[in-house]
């Protein structure tokens, strides 16, 4: 029989480093304590830096109170904290942190740096440790009000924990995750996320937001401005609700899930599974929504001090505050007044449509003897001119829609307008390289031989959708929904298209096809960038903080980086900057057409600082993607509202406007998506292009009447 073993008392550092290794799981885990000790000290603007996911760097800046001098020996230490004193404390805790176990736990698995300043004291100070001790005297330091806290080399001791976590990308989505949610919940807290190195911030949010504004910001327009709000007060069960959830025309293929219970971000899968049982009377199978719930809790009714890294909570009355909320929500959606939204597809999912599908619905014409039925005769010849055609144009400097674009002109006298040609694909045959100009010289058109540029055009070609593009060239315009809709005929089926995205794909593939050989767009006036920049900068879209730097400064740099790549942007994208830093020309796209100059100032900032000059393939294709964002055909914000037209004259004015982008649309780009679109396999799946109904079905319907 062998000896029983010895039992010894682990070392203080082994017991530490476990402590930590279950506090700590991930670089999020840390982040998500550093945050709530942001908010705890009353922070109103919050900047996290991340590098490698959290594992190389995770830095978090805050201005709240700071740290005082006389704590900065044992800030690092564990269970050393300011929000409470007694255990009976944690029966009306009120804020985030109580345990003192954060810090602690991040310095036993990673190099800890604090630098830290109080509203009353004359500089900050700065500490770094390891293991829960400083490594030396805490030393004077330049710095503002508020803390910054950096974490290095996390998990450097503990390989193990670290080789786990080995997909950097995975762990910034995860911090994203984390920012992203407690920006939602604290609105009036202005959070940035950016990754080391990088001026363009993941996560951004201002100050004394909303919390639509900045699900919208994080989680994009399409499912903030599906959003419900709910609220409720239950005096029998000590609780409060407060919350935005998604209607019956949203839903996602996994369930976004944002629940804070007296302000601090949990998990409850009993609450997601009650929730979700109401949302499947209204969802597709599989299909799950948007939630966003904030519970108030009596803080007697709530223990926090059920899991290390406070990811769950437990509270009384479990059951019947889950069943409340349950039909909370279920009212607000039964009550709820809005129309359902139904969208129907192009294609089948996963359904290849090819030329000869198209081919085979098209009626018969070969032999004579073969029978048209009425179910089955196109109704339109693409080929018949309509009455608008004989109309006056209007003049394409007008045609933008506003004051601002009236300042363009074409510059009809460079040669350069000349190279537009039609673009080589499978169905457009060969063109000489040789084009005759205006004033009939003869002008060769410029081969490009750049292997990047070669091969984002082999891309494209590689994606492109063999049914669509027949659809495109066959197709015949029918009219103008919107300015971002218009109906198309294809045979016996009428489309809705998406003018907007359609447009933005067409110049995206004419800034690569074209690439060296675009005509001019000739400011009637040299358009000064600095000034340009300086109202873009103005703009919320810039996403411009003081973080950033001033504003003339930047401007500056932008000016002087394009001046810089003067040549190369004159020589590939007809792109003229003089030596004092103004604009004169912008490579014309396509005929008749003038972007909204509007957009003007956003394009060049982010000429500046979105597209990646480094790498020669991508500088290209970012390049194109910028352009193309700023000619993309959109609506016009800075329309005159239907409201203000009272005036005879600026109804006229207001129905001169709308005639001219209807004729842009349908002179313009209609005929640009005919001959020069190559529509990419995902427009197949997406609602670039929707069926809104088709002949035969139409006749099935009125047989039955």
């Amino acid at each position: 029989m062998s000896a029983p073993s010895v039992i010894r008392k682990l070392d203080e550092t082994v017991v530490n480093r476990i402590a930590a290794g279950e506090v700590i799981q991930r670089p999020a885990n840390a982040l998500k304590e550093m945050i709530e000790n942001s908010l705890d000290a009353k922070s109103s603007s919050i900047q996290v830096i991340v590098k490698q996911g959290g594992l190389k760097l995770l830095q978090i800046q805050d201005n709240g109170s700071g740290i005082r001098k006389e704590d900065m020996d044992i800030v690092c230490e564990r269970f050393t904290t300011s929000k409470l004193t007694s255990f009976e404390d944690l029966t009306s805790i009120a804020t985030y942190g109580f345990r003192g176990e954060a810090l602690a736990s991040i310095s036993h698995v990673a190099h800890v740096t604090i630098t830290t300043r109080t509203a009353d004291s004359k500089c900050a100070y700065r500490g770094q440790y390891c293991d829960g001790k400083p490594k030396g005297p805490v030393k004077p330091y330049a710095g503002n009000v508020g803390t910054q806290i950096t974490v290095e080399d996390l998990f450097y001791n503990i390989s193990t924990r670290k080789k786990a976590l080995k997909n950097p990308s995975e762990e910034h989505g995860r911090v994203a995750e984390v920012v992203g949610r407690y920006a939602i919940h604290n609105a009036t807290v202005g959070f940035t996320l950016k990754k080391h190195g990088e001026s363009v911030a993941d996560v951004r949010t201002p100050a004394n937001s909303t919390q639509i504004d900045n699900i919208r910001a994080i989680y994009g327009p399409t499912v903030a401005r599906e959003l419900l709000e709910i609220a409720s007060d239950n005096q029998k069960l000590q609780f409060q609700l407060n919350g935005l959830i998604s209607n019956a025309n949203y839903s996602v293929k996994k369930c976004i899930f944002l629940l804070f219970i007296n302000h601090r971000l949990v998990d409850s899968a009993s609450l997601r599974k009650a929730i979700e049982v109401v949302y499947a009377a209204y969802l597709p199978k599989n299909m799950h929504p948007f939630l966003y719930l904030s519970l108030e809790i009596a803080p007697q009714n709530v223990d926090v001090n059920v899991h290390p890294t406070k990811h769950e909570v437990h509270f009384l009355h479990e059951d019947a505050i889950i069943e409340s909320v349950q039909k909370v929500i279920e009212a607000r959606l039964l009550g709820s007044n809005e129309s359902r939204t139904y969208y129907t597809q192009t294609l089948l999912p996963n359904v290849s449509l090819s030329v000869s599908e198209i081919a085979a619905d098209k009626p018969s014409t070969s032999s004579g003897t073969d029978k048209v039925y009425a179910h089955h005769m196109v109704r339109t010849d693409s080929r018949e001119q309509k009455l608008e055609a004989f109309f006056n144009k209007p003049d394409h400097k007008s045609t933008a829609g506003s004051a601002t674009r009236e300042e363009v002109s074409m510059d009809t006298d460079s040669p350069s307008t000349s190279r537009k040609r039609p673009r080589l694909d499978e169905t457009v045959p060969p063109v000489s390289p040789e084009i005759k100009s205006p004033d009939g010289a003869t002008i060769k058109r410029r081969e490009i031989t750049l292997t990047s540029v070669l091969s984002l055009q082999k891309e494209i070609r590689d994606d492109v959708h063999s049914g669509l593009r027949d659809l495109f060239q066959n197709h015949t315009f029918v009219g103008c929904v919107t300015e971002e809709l218009a109906l198309v005929q294809h045979q016996t089926k009428l489309y809705l298209a998406n003018t907007t995205r359609l447009s933005k794909e067409l110049f995206y593939q004419l800034m690569l096809f074209d690439f060296g050989n675009f005509g001019m767009l000739r400011l009637s006036e040299s358009a000064p960038i600095y000034d340009l920049t300086m109202l873009a900068l103005d703009s919320k879209a810039s996403g411009w903080t003081e973080a950033d730097g001033p504003k003339d400064e930047l401007a500056r740099y932008v000016v002087d980086f394009l001046k810089g790549k003067s040549d190369m942007l004159d020589d590939y994208f007809s792109i003229e900057i003089d030596e004092d830093g103004c604009l004169h020309t912008l490579p014309l796209l396509l005929d008749n057409y003038v972007p909204a100059m509007e957009g003007l100032p956003m394009y060049l900032l982010r000429l500046a600082t979105e597209v990646n000059w480094e790498s020669e393939q991508e500088c290209f294709q970012t390049f194109a993607r910028e352009t193309s964002e700023f000619y993309t055909f959109k609506r016009n914000p800075y329309a005159r509202s239907t409201e203000s037209q009272e005036s005879e004259d600026s109804m006229e004015a207001g129905d001169s406007a709308e005639r001219d982008w209807k004729w842009t649309v349908e002179h313009a780009l209609y005929p640009g998506f005919k001959t020069s679109l190559l529509p990419p396999k995902r427009f197949s799946g997406n609602t670039s292009l929707l069926q809104i109904a088709n002949l035969p079905d139409l006749y099935k319907v009125f047989e039955r009447c």
